[in-house]
């Protein structure tokens, strides 16, 4: 059985890291854009991610951001750290600093820069589980980091209790399926990519991992409850409208591309550290073009019980 002390569901935005013009973490910035969030109705953050430039921060950034989401969150909702270091080791300390922060859970990459062997991306896990007693969610995501994290190997790590949850970025639904058929209820299936969330929650997903959330957090909210409420036609009339949107999460300059339409949504700044570098011209034209005609086309969202708008 999953932890029962652990429900995690919902839309949890990949919260950006706000930068300054010289690339200095923008702690006030950021906590803005978390607060915003979660006055538009998100279920809960997931801090220094992918999105969240995870590798290219320092130790010491990291933290600082996990002790200003948890302060601006006041227990409203719960807050996840991204661990992304490049040994079990290092993962180990990262996860026991995150607890001193006073986060709620961890999402634990396969370690960093290295395409491990199945058994060597198990014991990382394993290794990481024992180190600290904070519920952990699994993220995997072969096409960025080369590293499989498969059905088989999720339910060789049931034994660790600390593992409850696992996001799957595969865009391949049917291991959702998979998961359940071998582990039962054991672990809290989420999805992972954008672009195939109805899909997941179709299959069974509880939860969705969500880049294009930090946009339009309201509609990525209202989308997934329409779906997990079985209410289809709705949802598909957001999801048709989201696809072109959701898509550029499957981009692998995601980050780029979810900053810059935060920063034309007025949400944040498009600013990326190096080697991330700006869109180029044509890029750019092309996610503009997107997103001025999401926001000329934006849906009237029926009633899911999100708080009212900020």
């Amino acid at each position: 059985m999953a932890n029962p002390k652990v429900n995690w569901s919902g839309v949890f935005p990949a919260v950006t890291t706000q930068l300054r013009a010289d690339y200095s973490v923008d702690l006030e910035a950021t906590a803005k854009v978390i607060e915003a969030l979660i006055r538009d109705g998100i279920s809960g953050l997931v801090m220094c991610g992918t999105v969240g430039e995870n590798p290219a921060l320092t130790r010491a950034e990291k933290i600082s951001l996990l002790e200003m989401a948890t302060a601006t969150a006041k227990g409203r909702v719960p807050v996840i750290s991204g661990v992304a270091e490049y040994t079990s080791a290092f993962g180990s300390d990262y996860a026991r600093d995150a607890a001193r922060a006073g986060i709620d859970g961890l999402m634990v990459m396969p370690a960093m820069v290295y395409p491990a062997k199945p058994r060597e991306t198990r014991d990382h896990f394993a290794t990481i589980a024992k180190a600290t007693d904070l519920p952990i969610m699994i993220y995997n995501n072969p096409p960025s980091y080369r590293t499989d994290v498969t059905p088989a190997m999720l339910a060789e790590l049931a034994e660790f209790e600390t593992i409850v949850a696992f996001k799957d970025s595969s865009g391949d639904t049917r291991r959702i399926v998979d998961v359940r058929n071998m582990t039962g209820d054991r672990f809290i299936p989420f999805c992972g990519l954008d672009d195939v969330v109805l899909e997941c929650v179709m299959l069974g997903a509880v939860g969705w991992v969500s880049g294009m959330s930090n946009i339009f957090p309201r509609e990525g909210e209202t989308l997934f409850r329409l779906a997990k409420a079985g209410r289809y036609e709705e949802a598909m009339a957001i999801y048709d409208w989201y696809m072109p949107l959701l898509h550029l999460d499957a981009r692998t300059d995601l980050v780029q591309a979810i900053k810059l339409c935060e920063k034309i949504a007025g949400r944040g700044t498009d600013l990326c550290r190096p080697p991330r570098l700006g869109l180029d011209a044509a890029e750019t034209a092309e996610i503009e073009a997107i997103m001025k005609k999401a926001l000329a086309t934006r849906p009237n969202l029926p009633d899911v019980g999100l708080p009212l708008a900020a």
